[in-house]
């Protein structure tokens, strides 16, 4: 075709899209990202949406379709639908052109099968639909598919025309909060931690030719980095006989090996000198795949891996999280998914690459992507950048007053289907079963699937949730300092903690609260740098692997992101997150009680809960009125407490007689308290205002003792700690002790 002939065809394609534009236009949301502006009607997420199974003839179906709300027991409307809307977002939001919420919804749109395509199978992509849909071609059903968060397929070649164009209609039901099925943080009544509904197609819907005799159909890919191999299988669609495939593995574009393998059989190929993938070196190696018959090529795609291994291994007498035979202590944000503009669906490419690499970017190594499922190319992105994945199962019943019966069975299958969806990332390396007990149920029964399922991964049985004893993981939540459970048997994590809010005025959606506001940036690094403090300790002493920050940007009225909503501001800044980050990832703090503490056994102390006159704290002070009572000293159920004294009133005063042995200069500038408090409190040695705190914790941590505190404190004799603490609400608990810390071994 002549270069007049494309300008001519370009010109007409672009006045059509004018002229069908008209009755659309970008809404505003109370914020939009950054990314808006970057929106075209008419090249709307234009990558090819599956990477790591590429083919290379397709057809976008994004952009302008027409579209109208539908009714329950409605029929497929005829002629033109009465509006128009943006795909893949989704109705609700502003880059739909919509921002509405309907329950019921029907999509409609033309498109021509390419005449290359003559004797091949169509077949029609979806990415994401929300959440039951059911497709019609020319008229003609060719299936329903139901679940949110999975991408599904239909042979449409029965449906085609001979030529001209094609109709493709749409028909969407999603009830959000009244049906029993996984939704994750949607909801009608958005609020708190609660966000808008996505309702519809909410990822890239494509076209693609496949041979009409057999042709791929998927993959798997298993890496096997003890025996320096990769396992394949090529699963086909069709009459495999006399088939073979041709498999070229790649080092960039060298090809390091070349084998002809069986379809549907699982093959183990060796892999030389394997070059790991890790956070600090994700190397991806590429795969050309090609299914072929005698001497004809039938069909072809190309993919990559990654070769990295995850494991629980024993260190000490805890179980510790592995990356390729070595320990590595994982700390990644909470990663919501939402955009102010696009609800799940990023407004482009870019957008959806950027959180990613502002997360490497802060010196995280994980990230936590919460009760959402992402577009193939999140994790394209995470793969590539090197970012390690929790991935969370969507939940079912999150967090509203109306509360319908779970469908169980919808659950196990969505599961199932997320699983083999995106078990060939190798940036995913634990699958989150539940999140804070959310509809929990079934725990042992769905964790033994996914561990048979998925045997080449990590499994946490619920974050934040009920913990039955199964998985690979105990995890608790812990706002907003960290905490750490105790275990011998599974792999410590604390699967959320943080939430420190900032209000950036006029980069907010609304003005909302989260679990503590601080006002400037200094108090904000501050903070979140005594929280890495608080990991280097627990991972040192305490067998923590994991943990995870509440979380990379705002949603809505949730003001704790790193990052505010429309993705303009980074709130603390990259320098210091960083230096933190990489702090509590790489450091040691060993901890050696010289005064112990009552975290594992019980100390006596005398106490009183009636204020004291006189010198209270001090070193002469009588105190044979007090009582006598066992630390820690606190109410039931305060979070990290091993109470043994019912404390339920607003104050206490506790008072302590101890001796050291030998104490050097050197080691006693090593002294810092090891402290629960629940809330502020003041801390004396030998009459001596040694530490004033404030605020609470959630476990024991360490605070720094001032200098005329560690003056004061005698070697060889007598010395007294005196402690009062107070409260106001919640929990309360406190319990102290003194100890060596040193960043090597005492």
């Amino acid at each position: 075709m002549s270069i007049k002939k494309l300008f001519i065809l370009f010109v007409f394609a672009c006045s059509s899209l004018t002229l069908f534009a008209q009755s659309w236009s970008l809404k505003t949301a109370p914020l939009m990202s950054k990314f808006a502006k970057d929106v075209n009607p008419a090249n709307v997420l234009p990558e090819y949406p599956r990477p790591q199974l590429v083919r290379k003839d397709w057809l976008n179906l994004n952009g302008l379709w027409q579209f109208q709300p539908g009714t329950a027991g409605g029929t497929e409307p005829q002629g033109k639908l009465s509006r128009t809307i943006l795909v893949p977002f989704p109705v609700e939001s502003a880059l739909s052109g919509v921002m509405e919420h309907h329950d019921r919804l029907w999509y409609r749109r033309n498109f021509t099968v390419p005449s290359g395509w003559k004797g091949k199978q169509i077949m029609l992509n979806f990415g994401a639909v929300d959440y039951e849909s059911e497709v019609f071609v020319n008229g003609k059903r060719v299936g329903v598919h139901k679940g949110g968060y999975d991408p599904f397929s239909f042979n449409i070649t029965s449906a085609i025309k001979s030529d001209g164009k094609q109709e493709l209609t749409v028909r969407v039901y999603d009830p959000t909060d009244n049906g029993g099925q996984p939704r994750g943080k949607q909801t009608l009544n958005p609020q708190g931690i609660m966000y808008q509904a996505v309702t519809g197609i909410w990822q890239t819907v494509w076209l693609e030719p496949l041979s009409s005799g057999v042709c791929i159909g998927n993959i798997k890919i298993v890496p096997d980095v003890d025996h320096s191999a990769v396992k394949l299988t090529v699963t086909t669609w069709g009459n495999i006989r006399g088939t073979d495939v041709a498999v070229k593995i790649k080092d960039g574009s060298n090809v390091i090996k070349t084998i002809t393998i069986k379809p549907n059989v699982e093959t183990s190929i060796a892999v030389d000198n394997p070059k790991l993938w890790s956070p600090d070196s994700p190397f991806l190696y590429n795969l050309d795949i090609a299914l072929n018959k005698g001497t004809a090529n039938v069909d072809a795609i190309s993919s990559y891996f990654g070769m990295r291994k995850i494991s629980v291994e024993q260190e000490g007498e805890f179980k510790k999280l592995y990356l390729n035979n070595k320990f590595l202590f994982q700390l990644g944000p909470l990663d919501q998914g939402f955009w102010p503009d696009g609800g799940y669906t990023a407004p482009t490419d870019e957008a959806l690459r950027y959180d990613l690499e502002m997360i490497k970017k802060f010196g995280f190594n994980m990230v936590r992507k919460h009760i959402k499922v992402e577009p193939y190319r999140w994790y394209y992105w995470a793969d590539k950048l090197g970012l390690l994945v929790w991935q969370d199962m969507p939940s079912p019943n999150s967090y509203t007053a109306k509360v319908p019966p779970v469908d169980t069975a919808e659950f196990r299958s969505e599961l199932n289907r997320m699983i083999r969806t995106h078990w060939n990332s190798p940036s995913i390396i634990t699958w989150v079963v539940f999140n804070e007990g959310q509809a929990q149920h079934k725990t042992p029964a769905l964790v033994n699937m996914v561990k048979k399922l998925d045997p080449s991964r990590l499994v946490n049985q619920a974050s934040g949730g009920g913990h039955f004893d199964v998985g690979d993981y105990l995890d608790i939540h812990s706002y907003p300092p960290p905490a750490v459970p105790y275990s011998t048997a599974q792999a410590l994590a604390c699967g959320e903690y943080g939430g420190i809010g900032f209000i950036i005025p006029n980069h907010t959606w609304k003005v909302g609260d989260t679990y503590i506001m601080i006002n400037n940036k200094k108090e904000y690094t501050d903070l979140y740098d005594k929280f890495a403090n608080d990991l280097v300790l627990y991972k040192t002493n305490m067998g923590l692997s994991a943990a995870v920050y509440t979380e990379i940007t705002d949603v809505e009225i949730e003001l704790n992101g790193l990052l505010t909503y429309d993705r303009e501001i980074n709130k603390a800044g990259t320098e210091k997150i960083l230096a933190s980050n990489l702090k509590a990832i790489n450091d040691n703090l060993y901890l050696k009680e010289v005064l112990p503490s009552s975290q594992k056994t019980a100390i006596n102390w005398k106490y009183t809960i009636t204020a004291p006159t006189g010198d209270w704290f001090g070193e002469s002070f009588n105190d044979a009125a007090w009582k006598t009572g066992q630390a820690g000293f606190g109410s039931r159920g305060t979070p990290g407490g091993n109470i043994k004294t019912v404390w339920n009133s607003k104050d206490i005063w506790m008072r302590q007689d101890f001796t050291l042995g030998e104490l050097s200069d050197e080691a006693k500038g090593k002294l810092a308290l090891y402290i629960h408090h629940d809330e502020d409190c003041e801390v004396y040695i030998n009459g001596v205002l040694a530490a004033t705190i404030s605020g609470f914790t959630s476990a024991y941590t360490v605070v720094p003792i001032n200098a005329d505190g560690k003056a004061a404190i005698k070697a060889n004799g007598k010395n007294v700690i005196a402690i009062h603490c107070k409260q106001t609400a919640g929990g309360q608990y406190i319990d102290a002790g003194l100890s060596l810390l040193s960043n090597t071994k005492l």
